[in-house]
């Protein structure tokens, strides 16, 4: 990889495992990283070229200890939430931002962005009203299941599913408990398929890079519906794109976005289309590797270039991006973990030598513990892995092949993976 940026400081916030290989690859491109966020044991910190224990939400730490290391660029890692203060921190710093105050008070939080969304002819999940006061009045009018979750927090963190009134109390504790903003809202449940669809930026243009199915867990209830993994491109992409895409396109279009990545996720029933949630970032989930495998542009590099430049560089979204992959079909398919200890992993040895998989990112290992509360977010996430075949039958072939070949045991030889996802049902093979 080209070192034109050798010796260049870049300030990376966050430091969770999804954000250790965007450290890496501003490594390989020269650059000495710096990660700052609130733990000191943090991954990503791992990988970087020096590390501090400034909060990721401490705009004056942080912009003192830019000016400290004297760095040459800001950029955020995997997490919605630090979003509003990578966008502060870069305007204090007078350095190039993705983001402005503009679109970060769109997306920052659910509800202004579910708002917004509704402006535009997006629709979002029905949503019943209730605050924390908790009126009867209010709880009366409540449809159960519904789901409770923060309006400022992602990765299933702070969120649940209540089947009466003393799960939604107890729901609405958990989701102020994790909200920097002391807010929250209550959903109607969604029982149906579920759909990412993941947008590239550059210089005010916007490209769909994929649509996508994804597939959750149903064997923890009362949590939030944790993701077992997807298969691109979605079955209703073509219906996407008829319905939806050129509205998404209005909204992006006037809240200024002109650079970045942006995630929406969303619900398909019934003939339509329900958004529930967005992260303009890079995603923990990471579709950018299996674009790197199809499309050869890497978002990861773009946005570091951005970083220090304010251009994502010479990469032509209308000649290299397709949702529709070229005519190849892909996946990621995600191992979830049950509360213990990790005592054995069998399975994952070989995976280097299998051109199918292009990329595992293992978060968990032999030893660690999955704790209580790890239990429905994505902390309960063993590995991800991300597979490219030439035809639905291959990848079919594949993801079955890695269901029944990965293990996982406790100390006691009891498995501590949860069931994945129906592969014949997923890519209409019955």
């Amino acid at each position: 990889m080209s070192k034109e940026f050798e010796g260049k400081k870049l300030l990376i916030l966050g430091g969770n495992p999804e954000t250790t290989p965007l450290v890496e690859i501003a490594n390989n491109m020269g650059m000495k990283t710096i990660v700052s966020s609130a733990r000191h044991e943090d991954p990503a910190k791992k990988a970087a070229w020096k590390a501090y224990d400034v909060d990721g939400m401490d705009v004056p730490g942080l912009v003192a200890l830019a000016h400290k290391e004297q760095v040459d660029g800001v950029l955020v890692g995997v997490a919605d939430i630090l979003v509003p203060a990578y966008c502060k921190v870069c305007e204090a710093l007078g350095l190039p931002c993705y983001a402005t105050q503009q679109i970060v008070d769109v997306f920052a939080f659910k509800d202004v962005f579910k708002a917004t969304c509704e402006r535009y002819g997006i629709h979002g999940i029905p949503e019943f009203y209730l605050d924390a006061e908790l009126r009867q009045e209010d709880l009366d009018k409540i449809v159960y299941p519904v789901m409770v979750k923060p309006v400022d927090n992602g990765g299933g963190v702070g969120m649940t599913v209540a089947y009466n009134e003393e799960e939604l109390k107890a729901g609405v504790a958990l989701a102020l408990e994790n909200s920097c903003k002391k807010r929250f809202i209550v959903e109607k449940y969604m029982q149906c398929d579920d759909m990412g669809m993941y947008y590239t930026f550059k210089d005010g243009y916007c490209s769909a890079s994929c649509i996508y199915d994804r597939y959750t867990t149903d064997e923890q209830p009362g949590f939030s519906r944790v993701c077992l993994g997807g298969t691109y491109p979605s079955k209703y992409c073509d219906e996407y794109f008829e319905r939806m895409h050129l509205n998404v396109l209005r909204l992006f279009k006037e809240i200024g976005i002109e650079n970045g990545v942006l995630m929406l996720s969303g619900f398909y029933k019934d003939g339509e289309f329900y958004v529930y949630d967005t992260g303009f970032r890079l995603q923990g989930e990471a579709p950018h590797i299996l674009m790197k495998a199809i499309h050869n542009f890497d978002q990861r590099e773009m946005l570091i270039r951005f970083a220090l430049t304010g251009s994502e560089g010479d990469v032509d979204l209308r000649v290299e991006d397709d949702a529709r992959l070229r005519g190849k079909w892909a996946a990621t398919l995600w191992f979830l973990l049950k509360e213990g200890k990790i005592a054995k992993i069998e399975g994952l040895d070989e995976i280097h030598k299998d051109s199918r998989v292009v990329a595992n990112i293992q978060r968990l290992h032999e030893g660690d513990t999955v704790l209580p509360e790890w239990i429905g977010n994505e902390k309960q996430v063993l590995t991800r892995m991300y597979l490219v075949c030439n035809s639905k039958i291959a990848l079919a072939d594949a993801l079955k092949y890695y269901m029944n070949t990965v293990k996982v045991l406790d100390e006691e030889g009891h498995s501590l993976l949860l069931e994945g996802f129906d592969v014949n049902k997923a890519l209409q093979l019955e």
